[in-house]
């Protein structure tokens, strides 16, 4: 039942995306043949971040197609680790975007230029609209991918970037004051930038194998060792395949030494608590009886 409604999930993220990746190759053009004809540069700059969203899905769309490829003798995690890598090209490009966006902003403040504020007005609310459909197809109430959640990232930045396109136009319109529109793009790329930030940041730490920030491996070390005829749990290995998957392995010592059976009830007494109090859901734990001379919580290396 579990594997029939997995399947359904991925089937309907996949028409999520690929109808997010349709209706922004119509926003974009949209928005070029506006800015051509309203002689508006904020336009044109908006439908730039659109044209740079479109490739974003795109590459979240691939990398969700990759992640489930299943394992294989050559590839025995699959591709799952794609969706990250997914995650991480668009941060990147979130990263240069704001700083795209900050540099057409202060250009703009030097160079103000007038526009037909009701062409940039029409073609904006099309924006909006497309995004707001964008962001609801990609918005995850329970289950968070970290490439998932980039894309409606970029879905959020243009909506916002088309209510300031839209404000700006409206406010120059009725009052000549050509410097809200930069000054919303300001604010704009901040947003983008912090975003981009969490993104960036959760993408390199499980491309480097760091210890998922909210697992504390002192604690993980202490609660194993909680457990009756466990004597010491060290060599702790702790990382996160992906957002969602998080692997520990470690030696641990029993107390006497016992037998197998034994042995495989302590292991599975192990995965219970991992499982349940920090939700650790891949387990590897090498069972041994005064077999390691260095007991550190870290297998000791050589410095280079």
């Amino acid at each position: 039942m579990s594997r029939i409604h997995s399947h359904s999930s991925h089937e309907t993220t996949r028409k999520k995306l690929l109808l997010t990746i349709v209706i922004n190759v119509v926003i974009t053009t949209s928005q070029l043949i506006g800015g051509l004809v309203s002689m508006s540069l904020s336009l044109l700059s908006d439908a730039l971040h659109n044209l740079s969203d479109v490739f974003a899905v795109l590459v979240s769309y691939f990398g969700f197609r990759l992640s489930e490829f299943e394992s294989s003798e050559k590839r025995t995690f699959g591709l799952k680790r794609a969706e990250v890598f997914a995650a991480l090209i668009n941060a990147i490009v979130l990263v240069l975007l704001s700083f795209f966006l900050f540099r057409e902003a202060f250009s703009r403040i030097l160079n103000p230029i007038r526009i037909n504020e009701n062409v940039v007005v029409g073609v904006g609310l099309i924006g909006l609209i497309g995004n707001v459909i964008s962001m609801y197809l990609l918005y995850e109430r329970e289950e968070k991918s970290l490439n998932i959640y980039s894309a409606f990232l970029h879905m959020a930045a243009d909506a916002l970037s088309s209510i300031a396109v839209i404000s700006g136009a409206i406010i120059m319109k009725l009052t000549g004051f050509y410097y809200i529109d930069p000054l919303l793009t300001f604010f704009i790329g901040a947003y983008v930038l912090i975003g981009s930030y969490r993104l960036l940041s959760e993408s390199i730490k499980i491309l480097m194998q760091v210890v998922p920030e909210h697992i504390d491996i002192y604690k993980v070390k202490k609660a194993i060792e909680s457990i009756e005829g466990i004597k010491n749990v060290h060599h702790i290995h702790l990382w996160s395949l992906t957002d969602k998957d998080i692997f520990f392995e470690a030696h641990v010592e029993s107390v006497d030494d016992i037998k197998l059976s034994e042995a495989c009830k302590k292991i599975g007494e192990i995965e219970n608590l991992l499982k349940d109090k920090f939700g650790i859901n891949h387990i590897t734990v090498q069972m041994e009886f005064e077999a390691c001379k260095d007991k550190s919580i870290i297998k000791s290396r050589k410095k280079l």
